[in-house]
């Protein structure tokens, strides 16, 4: 008779075999985290070597490390656009992988104002969808019993577009649901959803919100873990519940659904789930017709043991809101993940936000750090910096992410800024401190300060004819309301007051800003509803002296301050909230439309 394998694990005692086996994984390969970093290594550079970006360097078939920090240099995108845009036009030859390039992952940061591309192949899927599957393993060492319920997630697809060479470019968590992988994925009672898959694929993003949060309620008593992607889609969800509380109870009540769901996937898979319950309609419109929506999560879902999202980084900003509606619940982080590569998980994922850790699983991809002192520094070929290998890294130290991928990424800086915590057996854990560059986020949205100076140089254009110019200005991601929205604080010279610009002139000024801002931007606010109209707020004439002022009595020093382009210290938004005289919206939506792809 076979022996079954033990339940124990060194992370903690597993829920079932399945589990133990993905949790001896993560141990195994952290344990060697070194040897399956050179293994990774080898395989990319055998895989790839004869590729016109290897051959061009002069690998010449070399696997080892040595010789490929020497040959290799480190990239960032701009580095590579020429490449991309050859295999984005059709070009299937083996410029940067030996595989065929399925599809483009288009990457939240941007470059010229378009999302970046992503070249990724189909194995990759396997490798995404692995990491996947060892999450659920880790939380279940947390929180029991989560087998015996569901996941209440809202989960979208995006825009996709073609290049013109025909591939696809879209997200890479649209990828992922668009997927076999996803859509056909074996039954596994740790990981049940309520929302249907025809609701979670269907593009319009007001009926597959719709039909998720119905599905949500009439399932109430068996949810036991509410998530989004990031907080802010959580945010959104409950926002959305604000607004069509009564369609909702109408629907319950009735068992019908919503004319407005006109989708024919979604309206065959909800024929047979929609019965009336008047009960359940009745409980959903006290609690959402009392306008009080502290703790609302646990209200109508009160088996929920934990909210699923991400509030790392620019997610931050959402914690004391989520809190507000969840009652205080945990807030699990569990993994770490972007287009261009998956990195990691949480091991801890019921730790506080502020605490969160994410381990390097070494079997992703090849990792180097870049310390951050020489972050900003001119790289040149001629004095490449000595990059850090993954175990190498010191606690305590912050670095730049720095990738070499299966799909044909070598040496790319991924601009995510990230500080060692500690090591889990010989994989160091790190807390994502922030991305390069970025000043503003408010969802997927990722605004440098670059953008904001030209946005605001363009809406200063419209003052011209009043004799009027811009100062000074800074900003924040305003996040207290749902959507969030960019707040932009400007001092004005008015130098005929008599012409001072209109309360039309400041909003059409927004609306500049708005079109001047990235393609993600811009989807985030007509396609996506994720960002709400963008905000001036004219501050007193000398306000911001008051601020270099502030600045200088906390230590500053006169000679070297710079107004800072963004702020969420307290004491500044409240120093520059109480100097206001005027506020203004942008009135309409900016131009936006799926990129096409030249």
């Amino acid at each position: 008779m076979a022996s079954v394998p033990s339940l124990a694990t060194p992370l903690g005692t597993a829920a079932c075999e399945k589990d133990a086996k993905a949790l001896n994984f993560i141990e195994e390969t952290t344990k060697n985290a070194d040897a399956v970093q050179n293994k990774v290594l080898a395989e990319i550079l055998s895989r790839n070597a004869e590729t016109e970006y290897l051959r061009r360097h002069q690998l010449n078939g070399a696997t080892d490390r040595d010789t490929f920090k020497s040959k290799i240099p480190i990239v960032t995108y701009e580095d590579l656009q020429p490449e991309i845009q050859r295999i984005a036009n059709g070009d299937r030859s083996a410029i940067l992988s030996g595989q065929p390039i399925t599809e483009f992952l288009t990457s939240s940061g941007t470059s010229a104002g378009e999302r970046k591309l992503m070249p990724t192949i189909r194995e990759e899927l396997d490798r995404r969808q692995n990491l996947y599957n060892l999450l659920m393993p880790v939380m279940n060492l947390y929180v029991q019993g989560l087998n015996t319920g569901k996941g209440l997630y809202f989960l979208f697809v995006k825009s996709e577009t073609k290049t013109p060479g025909g591939l696809l470019a879209r997200p890479v968590l649209t990828s992922y649901y668009k997927s076999e992988h996803f859509k056909t994925r074996p039954y596994d009672p740790y990981n049940v959803y309520t929302s249907p898959n025809e609701a979670i694929l269907c593009s319009d993003s007001f009926q597959s919100m719709y039909t998720q949060m119905l599905c949500g309620l009439y399932q109430q008593k068996e949810v036991l873990r509410v998530g989004a992607v990031f907080a802010s889609g959580l945010l959104r969800a409950i926002r959305f519940l604000q607004l069509n509380w009564q369609e909702l109870g109408h629907d319950i009540a009735n068992g019908t659904l919503n004319p407005k769901i006109t989708d024919p996937s979604i309206r065959e898979c909800m024929s047979n789930r929609l019965k009336p319950n008047p009960e359940l309609a009745e409980f959903t419109t006290n609690e959402c017709s009392g306008g009080n929506w502290e703790g609302i999560i646990t209200r109508i879902w009160p088996n929920t043991k934990y909210l699923d999202v991400i509030v790392t980084g620019a997610m931050a900003q959402y914690i004391p809101t989520l809190n507000y509606y969840s009652g205080g619940l945990p807030l699990a982080c569990t993994m770490y993940a972007s287009s261009e590569c998956y990195f990691g998980l949480n091991l801890k994922p019921m730790c506080k936000p502020s605490e969160v850790s994410y381990t390097i699983m070494p079997n992703m991809a090849y990792f180097e750090f870049l310390p951050r002192e020489l972050t900003s520094s001119a790289l040149t070929r001629d004095s490449p910096p000595q990059l850090v290998d993954l175990v190498d890294v010191e606690i305590g130290k912050e670095y730049e992410l720095v990738i070499t991928t299966y799909a044909g990424l070598y040496r790319y800086r991924v601009g995510d800024i990230l500080r060692v915590t500690g090591f889990h057996n010989s994989a160091p854990q790190f807390h994502f401190v922030r991305r390069k560059n970025v000043l503003l986020s408010i969802d997927s949205d990722k605004t440098d300060e670059a953008e904001l100076q030209k946005a605001v140089e363009n809406a200063s254009e419209l003052l011209r004819e009043y004799n009027t110019s811009v100062v000074e200005y800074t900003s924040y991601a305003h996040t207290k309301s749902i959507p969030g929205h960019y707040v932009i604080y400007w001092e004005l010279l008015v130098k005929d007051p008599g012409n001072a610009p209109s309360k039309e002139v400041m909003e059409q000024c927004c609306l500049a800003m708005e079109e001047s801002m990235n393609a993600v931007y811009r989807q985030g606010r007509v396609a996506d509803k994720s960002i709400g109209p963008l905000e001036i707020r004219v501050v007193k004439s000398g306000t911001f002296e008051e601020l270099m002022d502030y600045a200088i009595s906390r230590g500053a020093s006169i000679n070297q301050y710079k107004v800072p382009r963004c702020v969420n210290f307290t004491p500044i938004m409240e120093l520059l909230d109480s100097r206001v005289i005027s506020a203004h919206f942008s009135p309409a939506l900016p131009h936006w439309t799926p990129e096409r792809r030249r």
